[in-house]
């Protein structure tokens, strides 16, 4: 393995004179199918570890979601007809005459998550789940049950991380986060769970366009409408300005054409009941952000198997790398980190691993503190599954 540390000579995404940063919340379609697909890769696992004594061969990370048809209107509305979202992917259907319940454990799975995350969205009356799982090839399975100790990088992939975050990226994380809390849901049961935040900074200049599902049944009438996107406006305003430190512009569904009455209203809480649909991997990377003026990795991480697909691993190690290198190293301003793997290579040993550091001054006992940094977390890629199944790590 080569571990390569070198400057970062990348301009300072903070200093550029344009910056977009966008989250897509716990409620928008895409996420909806990150996070349905990787509670089914948890339930998966955890039937295995208790079933088998250990996690088999499988991938789950391709879902797709259609949205439904439903007619909102204030204080309530109609579903006409229910989302349909579908599960594909490849497992260990079967260990000698036993068959692994995979639909059940999808559906069990699938239900839970939504009942969680949504207040309004009925898995049962609003939703209709399906899924396509076959085996896996027989030698990408052989190569799973290959590795003895350290398992097997069963993909050619690469992942990307970076530490600190700007500004303007706390800033975006934190606003739709505050916005699908509890506290706020409580004094603002109109906030579906759909929301996005896009964030523009021009300069000095911030403005955050966000996107909320009202919801139906919490909304009287247009002018209530209207009072309550206003009462919501000023409190992201209020937040983001005091994240940024700086004056912040807030629109919150410019789309709405109030003197006609078409406004953004749901009847679940989502746009995936009428307006759009979602795919695994088209939404936040494992940062819990979208963000073009940084390096990322376009791998769909949720729903992986946790145990030697390093599309997954590498993207939450090279965070993890950059952050802690960030930590440990006063001398560190900001750190970026890349790592290749290849298919049939131990996942702790991956063909390279490129830390681009900002410091003043490269030397080379630093260099060598970051490598031992790298190699530690690298170190810790065998058991890093299971902070995943207990859900200490978030990919979305």
């Amino acid at each position: 393995m080569m571990i390569v540390v070198d400057h970062l000579d990348f301009p300072r995404v903070e200093e550029l004179e344009v910056e977009i940063v966008e989250r897509k919340g716990i409620g928008h379609p895409d996420t909806m199918c990150d996070g349905i697909a990787e509670a089914t890769s948890i339930a998966l696992c955890r039937y295995y570890e208790q079933e088998f004594g250990r996690v088999l061969h499988y991938n789950l990370d391709k879902a797709l979601l259609v949205g439904g048809r439903t007619i909102p209107r204030f204080g309530g509305g109609e579903m006409l007809d229910p989302i349909l979202f579908t599960l594909v992917g490849r497992a260990t259907l079967q260990v000698a005459e036993r068959r692994v319940p995979i639909e059940a454990l999808y559906r069990d799975a699938a239900t839970a998550w939504i009942r969680t995350h949504f207040r309004h969205l009925d898995p049962e009356r609003h939703m209709r789940l399906q899924c396509v799982i076959r085996p896996g090839s027989a030698d990408l399975v052989d190569l799973f049950h290959r590795a003895t100790t350290t398992p097997l990088a069963n993909d050619t992939s690469f992942g990307v991380g970076y530490a600190p975050l700007t500004s303007l990226e706390r800033t975006v994380y934190e606003t739709e986060r505050f916005l699908n809390s509890e506290p706020v849901k409580a004094a603002h049961p109109e906030i579906g769970e759909d929301i996005k935040v896009m964030g523009l900074r021009r300069g000095e200049e911030i403005t955050l366009t966000v996107a909320i599902a009202f919801v139906s049944a919490h909304v009287r009438d247009l002018s209530d409408y209207r009072e309550k996107k206003q009462a919501i406006q000023s409190e992201i305003a209020q937040l983001a300005e005091r994240l940024a430190d700086r004056a912040v512009t807030v629109q919150v569904n410019p789309a709405d054409d109030e003197t006609k009455g078409s406004v953004y209203l749901t009847l679940t809480g989502t746009s995936a009941e009428a307006g759009d649909d979602g795919q695994v991997g088209r939404g936040n990377r494992v940062n819990g952000l979208i963000t073009p003026f940084r390096p990322m990795s376009l791998e769909a991480t949720a729903g992986k198997n946790p145990i030697s697909h390093v599309g997954k691993l590498y993207n939450i190690t090279a965070r993890r790398i950059a952050e802690q290198v960030l930590e440990q190293i006063e001398e560190v301003e900001e750190a970026y980190c890349y790592i290749l793997g290849q298919i049939g290579r131990p996942i702790t040993q991956p063909q390279i691993v490129n830390l681009k550091l900002r410091a003043r001054k490269l030397t080379r006992g630093l260099r060598g503190q970051a490598s031992q940094l790298a190699m530690a977390k690298l170190d810790e890629l065998p058991s890093l599954w299971r902070k995943l199944i207990e859900g200490e790590i978030s990919v979305y």
